[in-house]
């Protein structure tokens, strides 16, 4: 049947932080009820809200497409349910995906990252 993986689900109550920025984490989410805040946090205690991920919306990923650190915290804006995408079930899938998928992915990932590098230091000045 093809449902070796089982699916991962997880509650947070409003105001929960579901990870921090900074930190290293092997998982994505999506949101399957509620909606998520993600804010990038600057040295001074100041938080910048970057967005809000609503219903579908997938966040977390660049961890699982890299070993890279949280680029930002993500907060539940209310009772939330996400569903969690472990690395291993991403890379299963993947591995099943054609190989130039597999190479558009890193090129995306890249350019996330370089984006967020030139955020980072338009902040810094």
């Amino acid at each position: 049947m093809g449902h070796d993986v089982l699916i991962e689900r997880k509650v947070f109550p409003q105001g929960d932080i579901i990870f921090k920025q900074g930190t290293t984490g092997h998982t994505a989410y999506i949101v399957q009820k509620g909606s998520v805040d993600i804010v990038r946090e600057g040295d001074d205690e100041e938080q910048v809200l970057l967005g809000t991920v609503g219903v579908g919306g997938i966040f977390g990923e660049m961890a699982v497409i890299d070993d890279s650190p949280r680029m930002a915290t993500a907060r539940a804006a209310e009772p939330t349910t996400v569903i969690i995408i472990t690395e291993q079930m991403f890379l299963n899938k993947l591995s099943k995906a054609d190989p130039f998928i597999r190479g558009l992915m890193n090129i995306m990932a890249d350019t996330i990252r370089s984006m967020g590098k030139k955020a980072h230091n338009e902040l810094q000045k």
